[in-house]
């Protein structure tokens, strides 16, 4: 939702320095006025505006470059995390993922898994989730983007990006998406059998 709320102010048109110059109020007021919410989608949860489904959006350059400075400030965090603990409040059981979400979010999570890829890889699935062909020259562009954000998620002050102790390691780099959702689904088959 971070990502959602960003989206927003790249949207109207606000660069980088202006994000600085955002109250959290201000970037909170706007996702609620645009109807900002997640609904359950499967066993997760999508991302919609204005009614509209906007989970490419959210992935796109312009708000990748951005995000870490919205997702640093704290009461934007809070608002969203208490967003997604009432929907699993609900009693729906749920695949969440994000930077923080096994160790900020939802720490107690009945099963945690740490994706990891080469940054080739990562950046070549970012581009082609945006419906676009992964030309050479852009994929050493989007690396670099996915480092950077990388970098300042893992060494903020508020919720860093990194694996949970209990959280189990998987690299993807050489799995395609079928292979992924295999070994995750039987990961999580032994515990949710025992429910």
């Amino acid at each position: 939702m971070t990502l959602v709320a960003l989206r927003e102010a790249v949207r109207r048109g606000l660069q980088t320095d202006d994000l600085s110059t955002l109250s959290p109020e201000t970037i909170l007021r706007a996702a609620e006025d645009r109807g900002l919410m997640l609904q359950p989608d499967g066993a997760g949860f999508a991302a919609y505006l204005e009614g509209e489904p906007v989970d490419l959006e959210i992935r796109s350059a312009a708000v990748t470059a951005q995000v870490s400075a919205i997702s640093a400030i704290p009461v934007v965090r809070e608002w969203i995390n208490a967003r997604l603990r009432a929907l699993v409040r609900a009693g729906q059981d749920v695949v969440v993922d994000g930077r923080d979400i096994g160790t900020v979010v939802f720490p107690d999570a009945d099963l945690k898994i740490f994706l990891t890829a080469s940054p080739q890889a990562r950046a070549g699935r970012r581009i082609s989730q945006r419906g676009m062909p992964v030309p050479p020259e852009g994929l050493d562009a989007e690396a670099a983007a996915l480092a950077a954000r990388d970098h300042a998620d893992s060494t903020r002050a508020v919720a860093p990006l990194r694996p949970a102790s209990d959280a189990i390691h998987l690299d993807t780099t050489t799995m395609d998406f079928a292979e992924q959702v295999r070994v995750i689904v039987d990961r999580a088959r032994p515990i949710f059998s025992r429910r």
